[in-house]
């Protein structure tokens, strides 16, 4: 693979030759691949589908890898623009790109196995970052932090959709739907009896109805990143920590927000800031 080809094939640095396009080489790889998945995608194939023969086409793209790269940027490019509603918050905007991108994998399973941190990004996967980054940054977070939550919440996305696309190409390779396999398994569940547990939890109802992983899951991670943004930097975690233990030696207590000691009475309401200033600085915080 070379990454500087990849580059001026996506940003568009690279010319048109011939009657062939390259929009048409990356459309027939794209059909090849949702019809056959990324092992049914190579340059010899893609000539077929459009008629030439296999030498043209590495007049315009050098190899499948490169290929690869321009398939990934182009299906991003046919994505519907995310529309959260009027007065949607970060969550709801996060939660509608989180499931968005499930479906999007569901539709092009291909890009799981095309996956990786070595690929070149295209102006679409730049754009589709730029827009979790405007959503996440909106919070108040730190730069660092506001690259790791989209991250995060990207990576279980992916995590999910691979758990969805093996379940689904097992199904279709066997036929067998998941519940029916399981439930076949007679002579596995004669030995469950011996772990109180697992036996307690499936006599309850654990398994009965069984909740949605992939929204149980998204709802965990942004309820961490909630806590983050309601705490800012994570600083005010310890701070407050450290203010407890204060509080119970008599010591001084601190400001949730900047960290510098409470002056003033002892008496009456606790004071949670060091001034009216860092007390609106935290209202900001958890409205944001």
């Amino acid at each position: 693979m070379n990454p500087e080809r990849s580059t001026e094939l996506l940003w568009g640095a690279a010319g048109q030759r011939g009657g062939l396009n390259l929009a048409a080489i990356v459309r027939a790889g794209i059909e090849l691949a949702d019809a056959e998945g990324l092992a049914g995608v190579s340059m010899r194939r893609v000539a077929e589908r459009l008629g030439y023969t296999t030498m043209s086409l590495y007049r315009h793209v050098p190899g499948k890898a490169e290929l690869v790269d321009l398939m990934r940027d182009a299906v991003l490019g046919d994505e519907p623009e995310i529309a959260p509603g009027p007065g949607a918050g970060w969550r709801e905007r996060l939660e509608l790109w989180a499931r968005g991108s499930l479906e999007f994998y569901r539709r092009h399973p291909w890009l799981l196995d095309s996956s990786g941190s070595r690929h070149v990004p295209g102006p679409n996967a730049v754009a589709g970052f730029e827009w979790a980054l405007g959503v996440v940054s909106a919070t108040g977070l730190g730069a660092a932090q506001v690259v790791a939550v989209v991250e995060l919440v990207g990576r279980f996305v992916e995590s999910a959709a691979r758990q969805v696309a093996e379940t689904a190409r097992m199904e279709r390779r066997t036929g067998v739907g998941d519940e029916e396999w399981w439930g076949e398994r007679d002579a596995l569940w004669e030995h469950m009896d011996r772990y109180p547990t697992l036996s307690r939890i499936y006599q309850e109802g654990g398994y009965d109805a069984p909740l949605d992983p992939f929204e149980f899951g998204l709802q965990r991670v942004l309820d961490g990143v909630e806590v983050l943004v309601r705490d800012g930097s994570g600083e005010v975690l310890r701070d407050e920590r450290r203010d407890e233990t204060r509080d119970e030696s008599g010591g001084g207590r601190v400001c949730g927000v900047c960290g510098k000691t409470i002056e003033g009475a002892v008496t009456g309401r606790r004071r949670e800031y060091c001034s009216r200033a860092c007390q609106q600085r935290a209202y900001r915080r958890r409205k944001a």
